[in-house]
């Protein structure tokens, strides 16, 4: 999904760069090959058509990232849909393997680090479409809101920590700060 605001970072942060490439390119290279399509999410076609990439703008616009993920799974052709979001340039492809292994277990596969699940770093079935545009279409845009709707696997640390020790999986670059604390890593 590459449809945030952005507006901490005053810039679109897809391409903001990391490590010398915009952000995108590292995510899009991460979940490259772990299905059987790769859709690009958002709502300004013309800065992502380079990526030659099925571009798919939001079903429901100005809906924020449950508005995004909805988007994700109708426009999916397959039953299981992974969603990941363009600021998170330390995608695991392990823990994304491990995950996609699971996606016959549940409606939604989702890491829960601490105690907070991770729902833009996670696996959503054909099931989550009704609940989500009952949320959608009454303005409840809380991702996790329609959770106790369907059955929902969460990754547990000591399932996640196999692959990735410190959660690094899930931090994302939301800001200037975030980016200068990154490339001082």
């Amino acid at each position: 999904m590459a449809g945030g605001q952005s507006s901490r970072m005053g810039t679109d942060k897809s391409f903001v760069l990391f490590n010398g490439r915009p952000m995108i390119e590292v995510v899009i290279e991460a979940v490259a090959g772990l299905g059987d399509e790769t859709l690009l999410i958002t709502n300004k076609p013309d800065a992502y058509a380079h990526f030659n990439l099925p571009l798919v703008g939001d079903v429901y616009p100005d809906h924020g990232s449950l508005g995004g993920i909805f988007t994700a799974v109708h426009a999916a052709t397959q039953p299981h849909t992974l969603v990941v979001a363009c600021d998170m340039p330390w995608l695991n492809r392990p823990l994304l393997e491990y995950m996609t292994g699971l996606r016959q277990t549940a409606d939604i596969i989702v890491p829960r680090w601490e105690k907070y699940p991770e729902p833009l770093h996670a696996i959503y079935s054909q099931t989550c479409l009704d609940p989500i545009e009952a949320k959608l279409k009454a303005q409840q845009l809380k991702i996790t809101g329609f959770f106790g709707q369907v059955a929902v696997r969460f990754v547990e640390r000591v399932e996640i920590e196999q692959f990735d020790e410190d959660g690094r999986s899930f931090a994302n670059i939301n800001s200037p700060e975030d980016l200068k604390e990154a490339g001082e890593r």
